[in-house]
C-alpha cells in the first residue's frame, strides 16, 4: 500500500498573511485542495493521511466534499513542534493502518505544483531502495563559511544536490528511524530525509522537477497564482 502523508500543520509566518499559507484562496480554492486532489487522482496512492491543526480540520473536511478526492483521505494527525515532528505524527496514525512493507509518501501542503507525473517517477524508483528522494542540480557556485561572514572553502557543485518533496519511505523502516531521536534530536532534523540517512536507509535519489517549489514567500504565492491564472485563462 502506498500512503500519502500530506504536511498542512505549518503556520506560514514568513508570508506575512493573516492565514496558513497552505489555507489561502488561488483560482477559486485553498492551496491545500491542489496535493489532495492531485494524490487522490493518481491511481498508485491508496490512502492520503492528513496532518492540520484541530482548528482547521472541519473547514478542510467542507473543501473535501467539494473536491472529487475518491474517499481516498483517511483521517488527520496534529502538527508537531516542528515539521519532522510533525511527520512523526503522521507515521503513528499510519501505523494503526498500514504495514510495515508499506510505502510512505510524504508531501508539503504548500508545494501545490505536484505532478502526476512526479508522483509515477517517485512511486517506480522505489524498487531494491528503503526510500526516495527529488533533488535538482546546483547551479550556482557553492562556498562554505565557518562563520557567515568570510568564505572558508569552496565546495564541488557536482556533488551537491538540492533536496525536494515528496519524499518516500518504507514505513517500518522510517518510523524507527524517527523513533530513535525522539524526544530531543528530532527538534534538529530540517528535512525529512535526515533520519533516514542518519539510520542508514538506503536512499535513491531521483531528478527533481523546478516546478514543484514551495510556497514560503509572497512572491512564490504570485507565481503560483500567475501559473494558475494561466491555467484558468490561457493566451491564444
Amino acid at each position: 500500500m502506498k500512503i500519502a502523508l500530506l504536511l498542512s500543520g505549518g503556520t506560514g509566518t514568513r508570508l506575512g498573511a493573516d492565514l496558513p499559507k497552505q489555507y489561502i484562496e488561488v483560482g477559486g480554492k485553498p492551496v491545500i485542495s491542489y496535493s489532495i486532489e492531485t494524490l487522490s487522482a493518481h491511481e498508485g496512492i491508496d490512502k492520503i493521511q492528513i496532518v492540520a491543526e484541530e482548528k482547521w480540520q472541519d473547514q478542510i473536511q467542507k473543501w473535501l466534499a467539494d473536491a472529487d478526492v475518491k474517499g481516498k483521505v483517511q483521517g488527520f494527525s496534529l502538527p508537531g513542534p516542528n515539521r519532522q515532528l510533525s511527520i512523526y505524527h503522521g507515521l503513528e496514525s499510519i501505523r494503526e493502518y498500514g504495514a510495515d512493507e508499506d510505502v510512505v509518501f510524504i508531501h508539503d501542503a504548500a508545494r501545490p505544483l505536484l505532478s502526476r507525473q512526479m508522483i509515477t517517477r517517485c512511486l517506480n524508483s522505489m524498487e531494491g531502495y528503503d526510500g526516495v528522494i527529488p533533488v535538482l542540480p546546483m547551479k550556482d557556485t557553492v562556498y562554505e563559511s565557518m562563520d557567515g561572514k568570510m568564505i572558508s572553502s569552496l565546495l564541488d557543485r557536482s556533488r551537491i544536490y538540492a533536496g525536494q518533496a515528496p519524499e518516500l519511505f518504507r514505513l517500518g523502516k522510517y518510523y524507527e528511524a524517527n523513533r530513535r531521536l525522539v524526544p530531543e534530536r528530532i527538534l534538529t532534523i530540517n528535512g525529512s530525509t535526515e533520519p533516514a540517512v542518519i539510520a542508514g536507509m538506503k536512499m535513491a535519489m531521483i531528478r527533481g522537477d523546478e516546478t514543484n517549489f514551495k510556497i514560503t514567500t509572497k512572491e512564490d504565492l504570485e507565481r503560483f497564482r500567475s501559473r494558475i491564472e494561466k491555467r484558468v485563462c490561457p493566451i491564444g
